[in-house]
C-alpha cells in the first residue's frame, strides 16, 4: 500500500475526513483521490507549499485532505479548521449577498448606483487610461449596480503592459492609499471616506464598455452596507454566514484563532525559494479593519467554503431553506460578458473564462468540464471551482501565492475533476 493509499485508508474517502462513500465508481473515486494526494503531497515534499488543505465534495460524498504544516519551518501541521485568508474567494460571498438586497427591492440590478452612492454621479472617463487625469469627457451613463458585478464599471487593476503601470490615474489612487489592487497593506480609510476619495478620480473607461477586476467589489461592499443599513460585516453575519453556518467565516478572528492561520509565502525571484511575507499577520487579523474589503477581505475554512458552494449548487437553498432564488444564482454563475469584452479583457486573471456576478464562468470546454464550470481564485494561494453538471465542488487552500501561477491551482482542479464519477 503508497503512503497515499494508507492516507486515505485512515483519512480519505473510506475514513473519517470522508463521507458518504456509496454509490457507483467507487474505485474510481477512490484511485482519483491517491493521485490527487500523491500530487499535493510532492509539492509539499519539495518545498513549493508548506502545506495544503482540499476538499472534493460530489453528491453525498465529501473528502477533505490535509497536508503540511502552518509554516515552512515545521510547527503545528495543517487541519480541517485551519482559517485561511480567501482574498478574492470573497466576491462570490459578496455578489450573493448583493443579490438578496435585489431581491428585497433595496437594490435593483439596473438602477444607477448614484442613489446609495452619491459620490460616484457625475462622472468624468478619461479620454486616454494612460493619459492625464485632466483630459476626461463625461460619461455616457451613470454606473449601475449590475457593473459593479460585473466588473464593468469603467475602473479595475491593469494587467497589460505590466502590472498596474504608472498611469497618473493608477498613481493618483496610490497616493490616495485606496489600496485598489493588491489587498495588503490595508487601506486607513473607512468606507464613506474611502468612497469620497474614490469619487475624486476619473473612470478609466465608459461604464458598461470593458471587464476590469476588482474595484467593482470594493464598491459593491460599501454600496451593500448602505443599501442594508448594517456594516458589511453585520450584514453578512446576519444574511448570509449564520444561515448557511458559516461560524468560521469573517474580517477578524480571536486571537486564538490567529494564532492558528498559516504563515503566508511566496517565492523569492532570485532564488525561487518560499519566503515567508510582511504583510497580513495574524495580529492584523485581531482587529476588525477599518475598510472591510468586499474584494478580498475574508478569512473562512473549508467547511465553512463548502457550505457557501453547497448553497449555490442547490440553486439558493440551504438545509431546506430557500434564501436566494433559483433566478439571483443562474445570474451569478452564468457568464455576462460579450466575445469582444471577453477579448478586451487579456490573458489574466480570466484566463478564457467569462464572468458571471462576482465569479468567473468557464465558457469553452476543457480539461476541467464543460462550458458553465463557475469559481474564483483568492491571490493568496486559494482556489475553488463548481461543476454544476456533474454536481462536483473542489476547494484548495493554501497561503502560498505561488500556488496560482506555477501549475498547482491548475493541477488541483484537474485532478479534482477526474476523481469525480459522472451522472
Amino acid at each position: 500500500m503508497s503512503a497515499a493509499a494508507g492516507a486515505l485508508s485512515a483519512n480519505g474517502s473510506a475514513g473519517p475526513a470522508s463521507a458518504g462513500t456509496g454509490g457507483r465508481g467507487g474505485g474510481s473515486w477512490r484511485a482519483g483521490l491517491v493521485r490527487l494526494h500523491d500530487a499535493m503531497a510532492a509539492r509539499v515534499a519539495r518545498g513549493g507549499l508548506a502545506g495544503i488543505v482540499y476538499l472534493v465534495a460530489q453528491r453525498d460524498r465529501v473528502h477533505v485532505d490535509t497536508i503540511g504544516t502552518l509554516s515552512l519551518d515545521g510547527g503545528e501541521p495543517m487541519r480541517r479548521g485551519t482559517p485561511f485568508r480567501i482574498a478574492s474567494m470573497t466576491k462570490p460571498v459578496v455578489a450573493a449577498a448583493a443579490m438578496m438586497l435585489v431581491e428585497e427591492g433595496r437594490l435593483g440590478l439596473h438602477e444607477p448606483v448614484d442613489r446609495l452612492l452619491p459620490e460616484l454621479a457625475g462622472r468624468r472617463v478619461l479620454v486616454r487610461v494612460d493619459g492625464p487625469l485632466d483630459q476626461t469627457v463625461a460619461a455616457a451613463r451613470p454606473i449601475t449596480v449590475e457593473d459593479l458585478l460585473t466588473f464593468r464599471l469603467g475602473h479595475g487593476i491593469i494587467f497589460e503592459p505590466s502590472f498596474q503601470p504608472p498611469y497618473p490615474v493608477i498613481t493618483a489612487a496610490n497616493d490616495l492609499r485606496l489600496v485598489l489592487a493588491e489587498p495588503d497593506p490595508r487601506t486607513p480609510h473607512g468606507p464613506d471616506e474611502w468612497t469620497r476619495l474614490f469619487g475624486t478620480l476619473p473612470l478609466m473607461y465608459q461604464p458598461g464598455e470593458r471587464w476590469r477586476y476588482n474595484t467593482g467589489s470594493l464598491l459593491l461592499g460599501v454600496l451593500i452596507a448602505r443599501a442594508s443599513g448594517l456594516p458589511l460585516p453585520d450584514f453578512l453575519r446576519q444574511r448570509v454566514f449564520r444561515p448557511l453556518g458559516m461560524s468560521q467565516t469573517g474580517f477578524a478572528l480571536s486571537a486564538a484563532d490567529a494564532r492558528r492561520m498559516p504563515g503566508l509565502y511566496a517565492a523569492d525571484p532570485q532564488t525561487g525559494q518560499l519566503r515567508p511575507q510582511p504583510v497580513s499577520t495574524p495580529q492584523e487579523w485581531t482587529r476588525p479593519p477599518a475598510f472591510p474589503s468586499g474584494a478580498a477581505g475574508l478569512v473562512s475554512t473549508v467547511d465553512d467554503y463548502l457550505a457557501f458552494s453547497r448553497f449555490l449548487l442547490d440553486r439558493g437553498v440551504r438545509h431546506g431553506r430557500r434564501l436566494l432564488s433559483a433566478e439571483s444564482v443562474r445570474l451569478l454563475t452564468t457568464n455576462h460578458l460579450t466575445p469582444q469584452q471577453l477579448a478586451d479583457a487579456g490573458p489574466y486573471p480570466l484566463g478564457g473564462r467569462g464572468w458571471g456576478y462576482g465569479m468567473g464562468v468557464s465558457v469553452v470546454p476543457d480539461d476541467i468540464s464543460e462550458p458553465g464550470r463557475y469559481g474564483w481564485e483568492g491571490g493568496y494561494g486559494t482556489s475553488w471551482f463548481t461543476d454544476p453538471h456533474r454536481g462536483l465542488i473542489a476547494i484548495a487552500l493554501t497561503q502560498t501565492v505561488d500556488f496560482l501561477f506555477d501549475g498547482g491551482s491548475d493541477e488541483f482542479q484537474r485532478l479534482a475533476a477526474e476523481a469525480c464519477v459522472p451522472y
